[in-house]
């Protein structure tokens, strides 16, 4: 039975089933790589994922993988922030280090309930950073165990970085495991599959 971890804020309930240690084994493949036979070249990898917060209004996430081979290539990690979308209020915190005022206006779970969606789910947002300098910046929504993103205006990559144009990620808690996929537009390609893990909790 799933319990909700402790300290967890009332607006992070909808997130709430990430919210630990995952590792897991996965598949890299993209368009632009193909062997003799023009089908894409696939690689395996491993990775941990770590979904943690300290009782303020998002969770921190962090990834790190690498290739399931001799060469054991450490991948590039993932730094962010999840949560659930709602307009800036003065008891947030910022910009920069200044801190918030006044009480949260989500304290209870009827509080919580005014930001389901039309759906029956909850927007969230999530901020993505790669080693390169890429941000990301997704939006999307979390409905029971699934969660569907997709970048927006505002993502962004440096001057001297490969070109990278957007993408869209989902995941699912399927019968305990968290399943994900991920599809980029990058070097010239339209949105198409690039990544895809199933993680079993360990923490």
């Amino acid at each position: 039975m799933f319990v909700l971890p402790e300290n967890l804020p009332v607006e992070l309930t909808p997130l709430a089933f990430l919210v630990g240690t995952w590792e897991g084994t996965g598949v890299i493949s993209y368009t632009h790589r193909r062997d003799a036979n023009n089908e894409p070249i696939k690689y395996e990898f491993s990775q941990r994922v770590e979904f943690v917060h300290n009782g303020e209004n998002y969770l921190t996430y962090q990834s790190a993988a690498k290739l399931l081979d001799e060469s054991g290539t450490i991948l590039p990690s993932e730094l962010g922030y999840w949560k659930v979308a709602r307009p800036a209020e003065d008891a947030d915190h910022g910009p920069g280090l200044l801190p918030g005022i006044g009480e949260k206006s989500i304290q209870t779970p009827d509080d919580l309930e005014r930001l389901r969606n039309s759906t029956g789910g909850f927007d969230i947002e999530a901020s993505i950073i790669h080693p390169s300098g890429i941000s990301e910046h997704y939006l999307g929504q979390v409905k029971q165990a699934r969660i569907d993103l997709a970048t927006a205006k505002g993502s962004s990559r440096p001057e001297n970085s490969k070109d990278y144009a957007g993408a869209s990620r989902i995941y699912g808690l399927v019968e305990g495991a968290l399943l994900w996929a991920w599809d980029i537009a990058a070097l010239g390609n339209p949105l198409v599959s690039h990544a895809s893990a199933r993680l079993e909790r360990v923490a």
